[in-house]
């Protein structure tokens, strides 16, 4: 408040003085202790200059995310997709050097087994299992740490359409490692020659739908399965809502109401008498705006005092 002169007759409480709001305040609404007032004409809830540090009380811009392209997202997720279904070459080979060969012996009608009902072929599927789940697990952490800026729908149908393409490649290149070996000793080798058959898929493969759409089945949708589980459960646990990373609030903005928000502060640090602190770090004055006015009647003579003469 700026005391201005008046003529006496105007203040009765104090004479010659008025209060006026200051310059750029609101009338009716309390102001924190020690806030600057703009200079006349300026707009009080104006952003400060760049390089200005912020005003107490006032709230930083909302920082404005990059626009959406989706061309690129459907490029990014092809693309995700194409580095898994190359990643199936290494995955068909380690799935063939784990894979036991089922063993075989010539006969004269073709090749039999060498023992009855052998186990080889289960545990060829088994491993196929196991290191498809878990090349789709890795891959689904792969791509939420990697493409961190395009997750959700962009990464989920890239882990899945990427964990089946690889599946059909490690499936066709593991089946096909000794597989001209094999095919040779069928063909020459004489009675009671004992080889082996490469490792090959027998819960799993490809059918033709109306022998027409070739549609894969059993243990090639696995990798394909741990990918969509996975991500799946990466987005449900994630704490941002948007699932990428948000910028956390500037360190240069102060809190609403200003560091300390609180009662207004007096030169020790108490509250002020007469004032109580609100929700927003504002001072708001209990107590009489102004002093009492002293009264125009005398006060009454202290006890023993003289009376004053009466004519």
């Amino acid at each position: 408040m700026v005391p201005v002169p008046v003529p006496e007759a105007e203040s009765p409480g104090q004479p010659g003085l008025v209060p006026v709001p200051a310059p750029g305040a609101s009338a009716g609404l309390p102001v924190p202790a020690g806030t600057p007032a703009p200079a006349p004409g300026a707009d009080p809830f104006a952003w400060p200059a760049p390089g200005a540090p912020p005003a107490p009380g006032s709230l930083p811009p909302a920082v404005a995310g990059p626009p959406r392209r989706p061309g690129r997202a459907a490029a990014v997720a092809l693309g995700a997709a194409a580095v898994l279904t190359g990643l199936g070459v290494p995955l068909g080979l380690l799935w063939a050097a784990v894979a036991p060969g089922t063993p075989l012996v010539k006969a004269a009608e073709g090749a039999v087994y060498a023992q009855p009902q052998p186990e080889q072929p289960i545990a060829a599927d088994g491993w196929f299992s196991i290191l498809g789940l878990g090349f789709g697990v890795l891959a689904a952490v792969t791509l939420w740490l990697v493409l961190r800026h395009h997750r959700g729908p962009v990464g989920l149908l890239a882990g899945a359409v990427g964990g089946l393409g690889a599946a059909l490649v490690a499936w066709q290149l593991g089946r096909r490692i000794g597989l001209s070996t094999y095919e040779h000793l069928l063909a020459t080798a004489p009675e009671g020659r004992a080889f082996s058959k490469p490792a090959d898929l027998r819960g799993g493969g490809v059918e033709l739908l109306l022998g027409v759409f070739p549609v894969p089945y059993g243990n090639l949708l696995l990798p394909a399965f741990g990918a969509a589980v996975t991500y799946t459960l990466l987005a449900g646990w994630s704490r941002w809502p948007s699932l990428r990373p948000e910028p956390e609030p500037d360190a240069a903005w102060p809190p609403v109401g200003g560091p300390g928000a609180g009662p207004e502060q007096g030169p020790a640090g108490d509250a002020a008498p007469g004032s109580a602190g609100t929700a927003d770090g504002l001072a708001v004055s209990s107590g009489p705006a102004d002093p009492p006015t002293p009264t125009a009647a005398p006060e009454p003579p202290a006890p023993g005092a003289a009376e004053p003469p009466r004519g």
